[in-house]
This record gives C-alpha cells, structure tokens and sequence, in this order.
C-alpha cells in the first residue's frame, strides 16, 4: 500500500502522500474534499492544516471526538476531478492524529538539609491512562509523544515549574538555596503545556510531595486533592482557565527522613478540551 506521513503537532498537522497517485496531480486531491492547498514536496504532495483552534475546528474538512481520555483529530486527502470522464482509480488517503489527556509531571523539588539545595531536576513524565507504565527522564521541559500506530503521532510539551513570586512570571532557575530559618516561606510551582491550541486547559487533578523520585512512596504529603488545596496554608491561583495552573504552599521536611534526601513533586495533570467540555475550576 501506499505510504502515508503523518506529522501531528500541537496547532498544526500536516500529511504527506506520494506524488502523481494513480496518475492524479496535486490540483485535482483535495483536503476532506473541499481545500485544494497541496504542494509539492521532495516527491511527495503535502497537505497542510494550520490551525486546530475552536473557531478553525472544521478546517478543510476537519473533525474532532474525544473518547475519554484519547483525543483524535482525523480527515482525509481525496481524489475530486470535475471532468466528464475520469481515466484515474480514485483515491482517498485517511488519516488521525491523537494524543492523551492525562499526564503525570513529577520534578525534584529541594534537599532537606540544613540549608535547603533547590533543584530543578529534570522533570518526569508519563503517559498516563489507567495503569502506571513508564517513566520518561528528559531534560527540563516534558516532550509528550503519543503514537497511533501508523496514523502518526502529537507531540506537546509539559513542564513543572518553579517561580520567583505570585506573579508567575519570572522561572527560578536552578539551582537555588532556602536557608533552613525559611522553611515555612511561600513556594511558587505550577505546571504549563506549551504549543497547545487555545482550546486545550491545564487541569491539576492531584499534586502531592514525597521524600523519594516513586510517586507511589509510601511517605507523602497531599498538596492538590481533586483540583482543590488540602489544606489552608496551599493556595491554588489558576486551574482549569488556560494552558498553566498554579498554586503555592510552603517550604518544609519529612519527619524522621535523612537530611540529604530530596522532596520530589508529582502532579497528575488533564489536558481539557473547553470547546466540548466545561473544565474543571
């Protein structure tokens, strides 16, 4: 069968098939059999569609479902010639693009030690749907690969971040130092995607802390319970409006934990679609 390439992006997708397909040119295929935009490309005719935000949803053609908790986006390259005969086999080239809504983000956060060493480890993430499969260690920002068989794949990008103030405008870089007399101070964290359509909301569903990089460990500290904060001395600022959710709690230890040992953060994070559903604040 004939090849097809599929590049799944975060606002963009575009689709690659042999050039001249049973003797059809570029001018007479057609993007979901309305956009006649394809060029040529190194030996192939590439279709491209630009935008993937609500008010382009339909674009040439373009469809979207959800199926909890996949998102798929699909259309297809089809033959459409106005002459009164046709001499060419018809063509009609199907593709999807998908990618999860849930994530998990997990970052080191600090050092228990007498003076607390902050660190911006290199977060990691997973793909996350109902069982625990593999961790991705990759550096600083989370590159999200999901792959449909040949249909192609979406890549977006997840980090867990750190900030100067409330503000949330300035990144801490790593590393940086709380002097033991600031355990209890105010600690600013929150997790963006880049790249993602308008349409798509960061949602923080969990966010818990541990003395070890499992985000299972057995010793934990809850800091986001279903979207909301434990506890009066957490404060969630944004969740569930744009493409970043936030929130602060305070500088602290584990009990009877090693000095040298470090405070890891995990969040499970939804990628909501606020164009089919109401979001969770």
């Amino acid at each position: 069968s004939d090849v097809i390439l599929v590049y799944c992006y975060p606002k963009t997708i575009i689709t690659k098939i042999p050039e001249c397909p049973y003797g059809w040119e570029v001018s007479q295929l057609a993007l979901g059999g309305i956009c006649y935009n394809g060029i040529h490309d190194s030996g192939y005719y590439q279709f491209t569609i630009p935008d993937l935000s609500p008010k382009n949803k339909s674009y040439c053609g373009t469809q979207s479902e959800f199926k909890n908790p996949v998102y798929h986006f699909y259309n297809s390259i089809v033959s459409n010639d106005s002459s009164v005969i046709v001499k060419s086999q018809p063509v009609n080239y199907s593709f999807t693009c998908t990618y999860n809504a849930n994530y998990l983000v997990n970052q080191a956060a600090f050092d228990q030690r007498y003076v607390l060493f902050w660190q911006r480890a290199s977060p990691c993430f997973q793909h996350h749907v109902s069982l625990i499969q593999k961790l991705c260690y990759v550096p600083r920002v989370a590159t999200v690969h999901v792959k449909n068989g040949s249909s192609g794949s979406f890549e977006s990008q997840l980090s867990l971040n750190f900030y100067s103030n409330a503000k949330f405008s300035s990144i801490k870089e790593a590393p940086f130092v709380i002097e033991t007399s600031e355990i209890g101070s105010d600690i600013f964290a929150g997790v963006e995607a880049k790249g993602l359509s308008d349409r798509f909301k960061v949602v923080l569903n969990n966010c818990w802390a541990t003395p070890s990089s499992e985000y299972f460990y057995q010793i934990h500290w809850p800091l986001i319970t279903k979207g909301c904060a434990t506890d009066n001395s957490i404060l969630v600022h944004e969740n569930g409006k744009t493409s970043r959710a936030t929130f602060q709690f305070n500088a602290f230890r584990f009990r009877n934990i090693p000095k040298l040992s470090k405070v890891w953060l995990h969040c499970e994070t939804h990628v909501c679609d606020s164009e089919k559903f109401s979001c969770p604040v």
